[in-house]
């Protein structure tokens, strides 16, 4: 049956009160691939106090569904789209940015990320230019020291809203150390509890490193779990070239991101929980108002620090506008699917094309994976039943050179061995891991480094399952900043549930 869902009124953010202050966002986690992005929000909200969390699911599903859309202006320029009314826009064109819709936020260094900028409320790092929003990130010199300033807007209580298609243009800079995202957070951030309790919608990010790739996020759940999207530009084409349009389409119970029409992530399966405690009711904690935000951070834990090359003169972030559709109806009658659990083969082995008889493309999310990222150089193929990895530059990270089988079934309480044979032309060190890319990044087995020798030999590892039923667990074979070039050959590998 379809409710009708019009955005919340009055009535519906008295019941979500404000926590403007915890709100500027995979990010990234202990290990490895861009995938690890925890938003800016993961050590943004922890030091926000912890207020009582109580279950309001039901008033807010109730609310949601026969509340009055709120009466948000909107601008000329937007297009018409089919099964859609324009909720609100903002096409930035004019002198001066409408502080009506956008509060500047004022943030120090530091405060999320380990990054270097401070948010500011000044014209010179988010302003009006040609018909584009301008963030700008700012180097200036304090004793000494290169010091950042940069910009960053958020619509919180001045354009919440709940479900709908989010769109918005921009051109993003390049340099070493900037990061751009789009972004949004829930209006009451403490309703389902702090991040990523409260969860996030990342509509794009991309590092300023690595301009022909761009990432769409949904955090959530406690423990914390995220799904992540990638796009990735193709004849040396990328995002800082050209402005691309990104948008997400989110309803009761699926998320689509795209980029210039094209869809490239699909989510549908979330959840949130007090730890210890019982799932909220799906599709919580995406059944709430949320606002869009926008910056440039300068730094962090995931882009890693500008160096020389980075050219503050085009440190600019321009979005050509922000617009916002919902659909007249929705339907508010979801259910979550139901998780799938890769089978073992008849040897009781999880790991697909353990013995590489199949030389498989090595590009695609199917099976066996190859990636570099932080400067990795480096080549795999299957020959011979060996998978062979060749590094030309091993990168500045251990996942700069990695290859990863994802979809491994994790069962609580369970324990798996992992065996494979590896060697290598000449000994050196590798690490290996079993992770959890949709689960926070946590590790089933540790982080473990080992030597490979010259020789063919067995390696062995056994582990116990300790966290919540995960369906995508990751084995991964990480060959970056080991100190060492040298070809490494691996064959036979299994990862198998044991008594």
């Amino acid at each position: 049956m379809n409710k009708k869902l019009l955005a919340l009124s009055a009535a519906m953010l008295m019941i979500l009160s404000s926590c403007a202050n915890s709100t500027d966002s995979p990010s990234e986690s202990p290990n490895n691939s861009p995938a690890e992005t925890t938003s800016q929000t993961a050590s943004e909200t922890e030091t926000t106090t912890e207020t009582t969390e109580t279950d309001t699911t039901e008033a807010v599903t109730e609310t949601t569904t026969s509340a009055a859309a709120p009466e948000y202006t909107t601008q000329e320029g937007a297009p018409d789209i089919d099964g859609y009314t324009l909720l609100w826009n903002d096409e930035f064109e004019g002198d001066s940015l409408d502080e009506s819709v956008w509060n500047r936020e004022v943030r120090q260094p530091g405060w999320t990320n380990e990054e270097l900028q401070e948010y500011t409320s000044k014209p010179d790092n988010a302003f009006l230019r040609d018909g584009n929003l301008v963030l700008k990130a700012i180097k200036t010199d304090d004793n000494g020291k290169p010091y950042y300033t940069s910009g960053k807007l958020n619509s919180h209580n001045t354009r919440d809203f709940t479900y709908g298609k989010i769109t918005a243009r921009a051109k993003v800079p390049e340099g070493q150390g900037l990061w751009p995202a789009i972004w949004m957070m829930p209006q009451d951030e403490q309703h389902y509890g702090q991040w990523p309790k409260c969860g996030e919608i990342d509509i794009m990010e991309v590092l300023g490193s690595r301009v022909d790739t761009a990432y769409g996020t949904v955090h959530y759940g406690a423990p914390h779990a995220e799904q992540q999207g990638t796009y990735v530009l193709e004849n040396g084409d990328t995002f800082a070239s050209d402005f691309h349009e990104y948008s997400v389409e989110w309803e009761p119970g699926e998320m689509r991101w795209y980029i210039d029409g094209n869809l490239y992530h699909t989510v549908n399966d979330w959840f949130t929980a007090n730890e210890g405690e019982d799932e909220k009711p799906y599709p919580a904690p995406f059944d709430q108002p949320f606002f869009v935000q926008m910056n440039l951070a300068v730094g962090g834990t995931w882009p890693g620090d500008p160096d020389e090359t980075t050219d503050f003169d085009k440190a600019e972030f321009l979005i050509d506008y922000v617009r916002v559709y919902q659909k007249d109806e929705y339907d508010m009658n979801v259910t979550k699917p139901e998780k799938s659990y890769r089978e073992a083969d008849e040897t009781g082995n999880f790991i697909h094309n353990a013995d590489f008889a199949e030389a498989e493309d090595l590009t695609d999310d199917i099976d066996w994976k190859f990636m570099l990222f932080e400067g990795g150089e480096g080549a795999a193929e299957i020959k011979d039943n060996t998978m062979v990895i060749t590094t030309k530059n091993e990168g500045t990270v251990d996942y700069s050179v990695q290859l990863v089988q994802p979809e491994l079934p994790m069962i609580k309480g369970k324990k798996y061995r992992l065996t494979f044979d590896a060697w290598a032309d000449k000994e050196r060190d590798i690490v290996v891991c079993v992770s959890a890319p949709t689960a926070g990044w946590i590790r089933y087995l540790a982080d473990t480094t080992l030597t490979v020798p010259d020789k063919k030999t067995t390696f062995t590892y056994e582990f116990e399952m300790k966290d919540k039923d995960d369906p995508n667990g990751r084995l991964e074979f990480n060959l970056g900043n080991r100190g060492s070039a040298e070809t490494v050959y691996i064959q036979n590998v299994r990862v198998e549930e044991i008594k």
